[in-house]
């Protein structure tokens, strides 16, 4: 989605309902011992009557699960969707009615829509519970003909509407621990070049914007008409990408497109290295920033760390190929990367100027990557067939496992996908039913889940309609991610 960029509250058996959390329970979970497999409970989230749910997911988008284990993504209703034909592309297709959800401890909260709209989608959430996203308004975009989509942020059980930059489009990407919010919206400027995000073309220029305090601000661009901001942290840096120029570039077919990293009121180019082409993947407290950029001539790309002004080139595994998901506060990076003389990727692990292969876990390959790495050096990513995926797993300890070993018996899914894991190991996932529809869910280490009081659970699947998770879950490729 953004796609799926992608609740009626789900009600679980009352012997299946956790206690409340324990004040003092956000310290991180793990297990026993480094020298036994971590173990997890299994939590599917459900849906809201429908088939389907999902998570905005991969390299590339803000966390979709807090420190508090609360994770956003999207659910269907049985309610045919009346957009489904002529869908936004913020929202994604569907045939079924989808609203953005909350859940924590396995309980689906529905986040609803603004007044009008049909169908929403929940794309990040901060640590005091602040959720933001996108939905459809219950207008019609005059320039397009679709359902017009605002970003919205979710917050005190209410939905505001963040509005545009005069146009008529708008999605916000990530909030921080501030109530800062960033995204991308269309202001009045016809455009024709394709804008944020993914080439989308909307006939007015896409901006970068931030809000806060109930004011929207454009952020500028890099000197081409389009921009988009991404990532933001607690300082109130922000992560993003602009096009330079208006000339389009052969190899590409768009403008010369850079990152960039905004503070304190100015507009930082970081470049590339390069090529014509760059965008990042995520930005920690201490302001670096990660991503991907095209070499010279624009055949290749490979994983970029900006730090203190300085644009470091990370490498690969001897390959010609690879990218940076996601940096931690103390500087780990994560990825994946090719191999010498092949096209094989394999995930790693750059720390101290080394890049670590972590290889493929059992039943996986031949290829890897990783997707988000937490404070304790703990990562999860997927293996399996290059550039389509396959089991997910985590990697700690210098031991990569099949996640699907990891999952105590008695839950109906099987994982298919993974996002991010937060610093109590609990992470956040995608799992498909014998049918093939996909939930989200979670997984709870073994130790956590037993102090809370869960168990597997698991939710029916009332609208048996086979939709590839393939297809739905992985239609957004937020940054071109090949």
């Amino acid at each position: 989605m953004i796609l799926k960029i992608f609740a009626i509250t789900v009600s679980l058996l009352a012997t299946l309902i956790p206690p409340p959390r324990l004040t003092g329970q956000d310290q991180p979970a793990g297990h026993q011992s480094e020298d036994e497999p971590p173990r997890f409970i299994l939590v599917d989230l459900g849906t809201f009557g429908g088939p389907t749910s999902f998570l905005d997911c991969c390299a590339g988008v803000p966390p979709v699960l807090n420190k508090r284990g609360t994770v956003v993504g999207g659910a269907d209703t049985p309610a045919s969707n009346p957009n489904y034909t002529n869908f936004n592309p913020l929202i994604g297709p569907d045939p079924n009615v989808d609203i953005g959800f909350a859940s924590q401890n396995g309980v689906l909260t529905n986040l609803g829509t603004l007044p009008g709209g049909y169908n929403s989608f929940a794309n990040s959430i901060n640590a005091s519970g602040a959720i933001v996203g996108t939905s459809e308004n219950g207008e019609t975009d005059p320039l397009l003909g679709i359902p017009e989509c605002h970003p919205v942020l979710w917050k005190d059980g209410g939905v505001v509407d963040l509005g545009t930059l005069g146009g008529y489009e708008g999605l916000a990407l990530a909030v921080n621990n501030h109530g800062q919010v960033v995204g991308i919206a269309t202001d009045a400027v016809p455009d024709s070049f394709p804008g944020f995000p993914n080439g989308i073309p909307w006939g007015a220029q896409s901006r970068a914007f931030r809000w806060q305090n109930g004011t929207i601000q454009d952020l500028g661009t890099l000197g081409g008409t389009d921009a988009t901001s991404a990532f933001v942290n607690d300082h109130g840096q922000i992560a993003g990408m602009s096009y330079t120029n208006s000339t389009i570039n052969p190899a590409t077919g768009i403008p010369t497109q850079d990152p960039f990293l905004w503070d304190d009121g100015k507009l930082l180019d970081l470049g590339t290295l390069g090529g014509t082409f760059g965008f990042p993947n995520g930005i920690n407290n201490h302001g670096e920033v990660v991503g991907q950029s095209n070499l010279v001539g624009d055949s290749n790309y490979h994983p970029f760390l900006w730090k203190r002004g300085l644009l470091m080139d990370l490498g690969t595994l001897g390959g010609d190929k690879g990218f940076a998901s996601s940096v931690n506060d103390t500087g780990e990076i994560v990825g994946r990367a090719d191999l010498q003389g092949s096209e094989i990727h394999h995930a790693f692990l750059w720390k101290h100027g080394t890049m670590t292969d972590l290889g493929i876990p059992p039943g996986g390959g031949p290829c890897s990557t990783a997707y988000s790495i937490n404070s304790k050096g703990q990562i999860v990513g997927d293996s399996g067939i290059c550039n389509v995926g396959g089991p997910p797993f985590l990697w700690e300890h210098g031991v990569i496992y099949n996640l699907n070993d990891l999952v105590l018996p008695g839950s109906d899914l099987t994982l298919v996908d993974v996002d991010t894991i937060n610093d109590r190991s609990e992470i956040a996932c995608t799992g498909e039913l014998a049918d093939g529809n996909p939930h989200a869910c979670v997984l709870v280490p073994l130790d956590l889940a037993q102090t809370e009081g869960l168990t597997t659970l698991n939710k029916d699947n009332t609208t048996p309609v086979r939709q590839s998770a393939s297809i739905r879950q992985r239609t957004l490729k937020r940054f071109g991610r090949p």
